[in-house]
């Protein structure tokens, strides 16, 4: 089973299944991130809706161009979540299947194309204090203590080994 994140099913609403994939980017110290300005302003891991047709992997590309202006490389999966919602532009009650990556962002190619959408590059503490939805702040808070730990592995003594 999948963990769910934020509020609860509505008893008697229908909830149409949505995967999406989701992307935490790390570029350098900080995290490459998505601000949507729609009828709320939101901070959110770059990402959206697998279409019909497209594997995760495929639509975790094109979500992060889109949105970003960014090509990446190297995806992997840490994982998933579900979260129960109302969107707005689709009219639409949806179980939310969040299938979360980490990638490398390679080069930015150009501005988001995604209408607003802009980008924005926080550090750890401020990506996880702005983030929308508890999902996103829950595995980009694992992935960041996952690095620090393996941080301090890395250093023996006051002397760093490899590339930190």
């Amino acid at each position: 089973m999948i963990r769910r994140t934020g509020q609860m099913p509505q008893p008697g609403q229908t909830y149409t299944p949505r995967p999406g994939a989701y992307a935490i980017l790390p570029l350098q110290s900080r995290f490459l991130m998505t601000l949507e300005m729609g009828d709320e302003t939101e901070v959110q891991l770059p990402g959206g809706g697998i279409e019909a047709g497209e594997s995760p992997l495929q639509a975790l590309h094109r979500e992060v161009l889109e949105e970003t202006g960014w090509r990446i490389a190297r995806p992997r999966r840490l994982g998933a979540f579900r979260r129960f919602t109302y969107m707005k532009d689709y009219d639409l009650w949806a179980q939310k299947i969040c299938h979360i990556y980490v990638a490398h962002p390679v080069r930015q190619i150009a501005e988001p194309t995604e209408q607003h959408h802009a980008t924005l590059v926080l550090s750890a503490s401020e990506a996880v204090a702005t983030l929308a939805n508890e999902g996103d702040r829950l595995f980009l808070e694992r992935y960041f203590t996952s690095q620090n730990k393996l941080r301090q592995r890395l250093v023996v003594g006051n002397v760093r080994i490899g590339k930190t």
